[in-house]
């Protein structure tokens, strides 16, 4: 019974670490910055972004995710940079990160703009293996002490855009790091003595991204946007994002998570340089029991919002 419940248990940590190791973002297309470092200076003036999102409400341990950022052109808007704080929690994992961003604009028309942008930064991991209940008495050092680790990453990634298309490809997590690869001794049947390891290493995520609108007439506009997500594993997943402007001030949109439920979105230009916005998604069938998700944004825009409100960018 023993080692069923520690196999069970690193069952569930590596189905994590494949299945969602970075935090998930239903918001992306608002600020892109989260999920590609080439997004870097794509607003065309310094750009400030704050959001909270609670996933899966239902069950304790739930991932819980903090992300400010801030970005801007420099150098005639040939440049971009940036920094992202993040923090990070699931489970009896917590992770605090900070990414300082660089990328490179490159004008391939009077309408189109291709980007390529890199950032590092450095991760610090806690984990708290006291949060998880087991059904047997385990004593093992490892799992009864706090275990803390740092690590140095390194994510990149190419982003195209026009003033009413974007399209972008990012991976994360470059250098693969092993934060810890641990073997756990145990009595197996019959008093034989067997081992098994449990281990977190930092996977590269592949994201895919692209985003078309279309103007209906003078006061709405009809924007589909895509994200696929492949965690490193061969595995992957997608969302398809159904959104309409509005009067130039009032995004709305339903959107499908693949494998998972629906969910809807909205973003509110309380001024030209302010904006709100908030996301529900919810599971369903068995995925409806971990309960739904809420994500809260808001956004300064200190400059570059003129072009911003002529042309329904999700920049």
């Amino acid at each position: 019974m023993k080692r069923y419940i520690f196999l069970l248990f690193a069952a569930a940590i590596t189905f994590c670490s494949k299945a969602q190791q970075d935090p998930q973002y239903n918001l992306y297309q608002f600020n892109q910055m989260v999920i590609n470092p080439a997004y870097a200076g794509a607003r065309d003036g310094l750009s400030v972004v704050a959001s909270v999102r609670n996933q899966w409400s239902g069950f304790t341990g739930a991932p819980k995710t903090s992300c400010l950022s801030l970005h801007g052109p420099i150098l005639n808007k040939n440049l971009g940079v940036g920094l992202t704080m993040i923090s990070d929690a699931m489970g009896p994992r917590n992770m605090v990160g900070i990414y300082g961003n660089i990328a490179s604009i490159l004008k391939l028309s009077n309408k189109w703009k291709l980007s390529f942008g890199i950032n590092g930064g450095y991760n610090r991991f806690q984990f708290d293996f006291n949060k998880i209940t087991f059904k047997t008495t385990e004593n093992s050092s490892f799992l009864s002490q706090n275990q803390t680790y740092n690590a140095l990453d390194l994510n990149a990634g190419f982003y195209l855009r026009s003033n009413t298309f974007f399209a972008g490809i990012s991976a994360s997590h470059l250098g693969n790091s092993n934060l810890y690869n641990y073997e756990i001794l145990s009595d197996t049947t019959g008093g034989k003595k067997g081992s098994y390891n449990i281990s977190y290493r930092l996977r590269t995520h592949l994201m895919f991204t692209m985003g078309k609108s279309f103007r209906l007439n003078e006061n709405l506009i009809f924007a589909p946007t895509i994200i696929i997500r492949n965690a490193g594993n061969g595995k992957g997943n997608g969302d398809l994002n159904l959104n309409f402007f509005m009067f130039n001030k009032f995004w709305a949109g339903l959107f499908i998570k693949g494998g998972y439920g629906p969910g809807f979105l909205f973003q509110y230009y309380v001024t030209n340089k302010f904006r709100v916005a908030y996301c529900f998604d919810t599971g369903l069938k068995d995925a409806r029991k971990l309960g739904p998700s809420h994500e809260v944004m808001i956004g300064f825009d200190f400059s570059g919002t003129k072009s911003k409100m002529l042309n329904p960018r999700f920049l």
